[in-house]
């Protein structure tokens, strides 16, 4: 069996309290649970294969031609078919961030050229660097944003620097917005609104995060090189988007409320851990996103270990590229269950 090797593995293992994926304290909406039921009976039909109603909802939302938004089965799914359809010889990509990039690519057989985020420079992305790393031949780059796991942003007008010269290169410039909505000001961050003038963008969403809908596997994408999609198209797995998650993606656009009240908990409580962490001599990134990347010192580099024999699951970030033991990642909860992880903590210290 392949190793598990991101957060949320709860079912090799006995965990009460998991800290270690990054999904919305709050669980699913109540609306999403209520279109659900009500839709329950129409699930033993096959769904549109095109996801007609919620790319159409979508490009309402985002105001853009909803022929160029993609539906699949959570944002990781886009990853590949992307790999797949455009099997690209050389990619760029900054590290430490989200192994599926790296994953989907070289199942394709890519060459992946790295910029490493140093710690000296906070982890923080310099994205004049990063052009410099633009290679002969690239013709993908990822850029997760915030990134994970620092929680990190990159202002939305570098990134509108770094997408015109990947137009110029003719570079695909992928940017995965999945914990955009944590933040602050979310589409002061998110760049959607450059896809249409510009088709060498693809941006990455989905609902698993903000809207606690893991489970239900559903995410999107927004790219006005149809072309492409086309190819992503025809390389998916028919069906890709159950009518369960079309349902529920549905629903889930209407929470408003749901969306303020999550804003609200996370910056509260992720200002609320940053404090007692700092406070126990770690260092803390100053994440923007529902979780916070911090490293211990060296003789607390079982902080994992310790936490998983009394029941609790953080993510060691040990197998991040650039990243090495004694760096972890949390994810913000309540504030109950806050107390709980920071009580654990005290106990083994």
């Amino acid at each position: 069996m392949k190793e598990y090797v991101h957060g949320g593995d709860i079912y090799s293992q006995e965990i009460e309290l998991d800290f270690s994926a990054n999904i919305n304290p709050f669980g699913l909406p109540e609306g999403v649970k209520k279109r659900i039921i009500e839709k329950i009976n129409t699930f033993s039909r096959y769904p549109d294969s095109q996801s007609r109603v919620l790319r159409e909802r979508l490009g309402e939302i985002w105001k853009v031609n909803p022929k160029s938004v993609i539906c699949g089965n959570g944002a990781a799914d886009l990853v590949f078919q992307l790999a797949a359809a455009l099997k690209p010889e050389n990619a760029l990509l900054a590290a430490p961030s989200f192994a599926e990039y790296e994953q989907a690519l070289k199942a394709q057989g890519c060459k992946i050229q790295y910029l490493k985020l140093e710690e000296r420079e906070e982890f923080r992305l310099n994205w004049r660097q990063w052009a410099s790393k633009l290679e002969k031949g690239c013709q993908i780059a990822f850029l997760c944003n915030p990134n994970n796991p620092t929680g990190l942003t990159v202002p939305a007008e570098q990134i509108k620097e770094m997408a015109r010269i990947c137009r110029e290169r003719k570079i695909l410039l992928v940017v995965d917005e999945c914990f955009n909505g944590f933040l602050d000001e979310p589409k002061k961050n998110s760049v959607i609104s450059l896809t249409e003038n510009n088709p060498w963008i693809f941006v990455l969403r989905a609902f698993t995060k903000i809207y606690g809908m893991a489970g239900i596997r559903l995410g999107y994408g927004i790219c006005a090189n149809h072309k492409l999609l086309d190819q992503m198209e025809a390389i998916r797995q028919p069906w890709s988007v159950s009518g369960v998650a079309e349902e529920a993606g549905l629903a889930a656009l209407e929470e408003k409320e749901y969306i303020e009240a999550s804003r609200k908990l996370i910056k509260e409580e992720r200002e609320f851990l940053k404090i007692r962490l700092k406070a126990l001599g770690w260092k803390v990134w100053d994440s923007q996103a529902n979780y916070l990347f911090f490293q211990v010192p060296e003789d607390q580099d079982e902080l994992g270990k310790k936490l998983k024999e009394k029941k609790v699951l953080i993510r060691s970030c040990s197998n991040y590229y650039g990243l090495g033991p004694g760096y972890y990642r949390i994810c913000v909860k309540t504030r109950r269950e806050n107390e709980q992880l920071l009580k654990a903590v005290e106990e083994i210290l």
